[in-house]
């Protein structure tokens, strides 16, 4: 049985997305899940494709202890298809726009309700509705270093609802 896909999808795969990637990838670890889950993530444009994640992005990770290697890429439709190598069972998007780019790509409604939003994960959010502004993580790429430690301190919350979740979310 191949493993579960879990994709982190943002706009240029360069900050929040490749974050949430390496703090689920830590958190499945810690689980103990590693073997059935991968995590992996990507953007809805194209502008950074083959690039590192941003030098602010990657600071916060290494002062928090994560890690990640990582090479930008861009999000499409065929990442819905069973037999696509890099295939997602769980799309977990940053923001009500990367939401609403990753639906409009989804081929029918099997394919859209494998995306979600990350901070959905969130246990004090879970009530909350799509397209609700408190689900969103917010970009920081324009900002200062602060922006990325608020976004961090996010997406660990929704990781570990994630992480809650999957017991769930592997039986889908």
């Amino acid at each position: 049985m191949s493993p579960f896909r879990i994709t982190a999808v943002c706009m240029g795969n360069i900050c929040r997305s490749p974050m949430a990637e390496a703090v689920l990838r830590t958190r499945v670890t810690e689980a103990g899940l590693a073997d059935h889950v991968v995590v992996d993530s990507a953007g809805t444009g194209a502008w950074h494709i083959g690039e590192d994640a941003d030098p602010r992005a990657l600071a916060t990770l290494r002062a928090a202890g994560y890690d990640i290697s990582h090479a930008g890429r861009q999000f499409d439709r065929g990442w819905f298809d069973a037999d696509h190598p890099l295939r997602a069972d769980l799309v977990l998007t940053m923001d009500a726009d990367n939401f609403a780019g990753v639906i409009a790509l989804a081929p029918d409604e099997l394919a859209r309700s494998r995306v979600e939003m990350m901070r959905s994960f969130d246990p004090a959010l879970v009530d909350l509705a799509v397209g609700d502004p408190r689900l969103d993580v917010p970009d920081p790429y324009y900002g200062g270093p602060e922006g990325f430690v608020q976004v961090l301190t996010m997406i660990e919350r929704a990781s570990d609802g994630v992480v809650e979740a999957l017991p769930t979310l592997l039986d889908r």
